[in-house]
């Protein structure tokens, strides 16, 4: 429910059906038939499953910004950028920043890729300057490419969950905490992701990729509860990719705990999880690793790979 507009959905069509005829008798209202925009997300159909964009929400975006003649960017940040450090002019309408923001971090609803651009784009508006609004202009320009763009939850699914999750040890110039990045899949489809700064910082990066387990391990709880809210039973351990092979044997091997007593909570919320069959971790190759796009900025080539395996698509591409 949102102010006056509401959605039902069910897997029963006659139950839908007398939920609404009663709400029809208590309220004056109208139906507007099938889901098909609802707050700027459009929403279509097929036999493969339902997609999710907000295409016109991008294109308001892009012409807001006077940027439709521009000449559209293959990514949305650039590589090694130093945002955190940019000491140049202020920028002189920082209302203008913070809208942009605003509106950035609400199209990555549906655009996972672009959690980790908006979070760094987000530390900044208080006090922007020229060089974050420029920033902020090339991913504008980057959805210039592909408006679109959304992801597809796929109608072939075993509902079943595993996570992706990652970290960027000791990142941030300023405050030296570490990101934590997590992608979450319902079977093949996207439906949990999150960039954030750690809220201490981590002596190691095996600490910082612990926390990262811990606070994805969280996660997967909280989705495993509301699938079984939903009556969706979910007995098998949830996969946990992780990319650290000391992070997954302190997980593995509780001799290891006595050297850790600094992440000491961490480890005995992850290992209980690991016990009671929650989860079940799995290494994963660094150059495999999925949650990377949420706490790095990447190239073209890498950033393509990364959009595929995640299961982003455009359907308003060209065949």
């Amino acid at each position: 429910v949102y102010v006056d507009d509401l959605i039902i959905s069910g897997n029963d069509s006659s139950t839908i059906h007398q939920f609404k005829n009663y709400l029809s008798s208590c309220f004056h209202m109208k139906d507007l038939g099938a889901f098909k925009y609802f707050l700027g997300i459009e929403v279509a159909r097929s036999p493969e499953g339902i997609f999710l964009c907000q295409r016109k929400y991008a294109l308001d975006i892009i012409s807001e910004a006077g940027l439709l003649g521009s000449k559209p960017a293959a990514f949305p940040l650039e590589q090694h950028h130093r945002l955190a450090l940019a000491d140049g002019a202020p920028f002189d309408t920082p209302e203008r920043y913070r809208r942009l923001v605003g509106r950035l971090i609400y199209l990555s609803v549906t655009r996972p890729e672009l959690s980790y651009c908006v979070h760094i784009l987000a530390q900044f508006m208080q006090a922007p300057r020229v060089a974050h609004w420029e920033a902020a202009l090339r991913v504008v320009r980057y959805l210039k490419s592909h408006p679109g763009q959304g992801i597809l939850l796929r109608a072939d699914c075993d509902l079943q969950l595993s996570a992706w999750c990652d970290s960027d040890w000791a990142s941030c110039p300023l405050t030296r905490r570490s990101l934590t990045g997590w992608l979450v899949f319902l079977e093949n489809s996207p439906v949990s992701w999150k960039t954030k700064k750690q809220p201490i910082v981590s002596r190691s990066s095996t600490e910082a990729e612990y926390r990262s387990m811990a606070t994805t391990t969280s996660e997967l709880k909280w989705l495993k509860a509301l699938l079984c809210d939903l009556g969706i039973l979910h007995s098998q351990p949830m996969l946990l990719y992780c990319d650290s092979q000391a992070a997954l044997h302190i997980a593995a091997n509780p001799v290891f705990h006595e050297r850790t007593k600094h992440i000491e909570v961490d480890c005995h919320f992850v290992r209980d999880a690991i016990q009671d069959g929650t989860i079940r971790p799995a290494y994963v190759y660094t150059h495999a690793q999925l949650a990377d796009i949420f706490t790095k900025a990447v190239g073209t080539s890498q950033f393509g790979s990364f959009l595929r395996k995640l299961g982003i698509c455009d359907l308003h591409a060209p065949t």
